[in-house]
């Protein structure tokens, strides 16, 4: 599959599912923004792509940085094609103890920031009459799991809003879909991961284990996985797709 020429901006993307995805994307010809908050992150990502990355460092929840972030890897690498929205984090506590702060940091970062991006990026897909927004979303948008309510709701809200946007741009040349991956190897499972062993005096090898359970193929899902279905996403093959939220979890839902 070739997307040569097009220009996509990734956020999250200094480890886990967005370093996968910029990979795979300069793979298949893109050139790259790479957008997050830890610049050493960014700048291991674009040594791995070359010349067809740009590091743009940003908290995606501050608008104006975002904003900011955005038009830089506009002006290096012309008009925005693709938007990959795969920054987030899960808080982790049970539901009473989870005040109305932490539901509005996880609904900032898990829903706001993906809906603040495409207002950014949409109008000039509008106007070229193609465009390719992808959400990475979780199981969590799909189904419930306690302890991370606000996680949940913002994936859910997440879910939600790809599902409305994409009935909007339906007839415009633009799709809007979303990823919604199980338990993955990442930083934020290796976060599960210490919260369990912290809260239960299970060894690492047992909480990855109960994690990996929830999968009927027993393990944990692959960043490069979920980086793959991304990709197809945004090819012309997948133009018939569009407004769907896709469980990349080995059988789970």
């Amino acid at each position: 599959m070739s997307l040569q020429g097009r220009h996509a901006v990734i956020t999250g993307a200094g480890s886990g599912i967005g370093r996968a995805t910029a990979e795979r994307l300069a793979e298949a010809g893109c050139q790259v923004t790479l957008v997050g908050r830890h610049l050493g992150r960014l700048t291991e990502s674009a040594d791995r792509i070359g010349e067809a990355a740009f590091v743009a460092p940003a908290d995606v929840t501050d608008p104006d940085a975002l904003a900011a972030a955005i038009e830089v890897g506009r002006d290096r690498f012309g008009p925005i094609d693709i938007l990959i929205n795969n920054a987030g984090a899960a808080s982790s506590a049970p539901f009473l103890k989870t005040s109305a702060d932490d539901l509005r940091a996880m609904l900032a970062l898990n829903l706001e920031a993906p809906a603040e991006a495409a207002r950014l990026v949409l109008p000039g897909m509008l106007t070229r009459r193609w465009g390719r927004i992808v959400n990475v979303a979780s199981t969590a948008g799909l189904k419930g799991y306690p302890y991370v309510s606000a996680y949940v709701a913002a994936k859910h809200g997440l879910v939600g809003l790809t599902r409305a946007m994409a009935l909007e741009v339906a007839a415009k040349g633009v799709t809007v879909n979303a990823v919604c991956p199980g338990f993955t190897d990442t930083e934020l499972v290796a976060r599960s991961v210490a919260a369990i062993t912290g809260k239960t005096g299970r060894t690492e090898d047992e909480a990855r284990a109960a994690l990996a359970a929830s999968n009927p193929q027993g393990r944990l899902i692959t960043p490069d996985e979920v980086a793959a279905l991304i990709v197809w996403l945004c090819g012309d093959g997948a133009s018939g797709v569009n407004g769907v939220a896709m469980p990349v979890a080995g059988g789970e839902l």
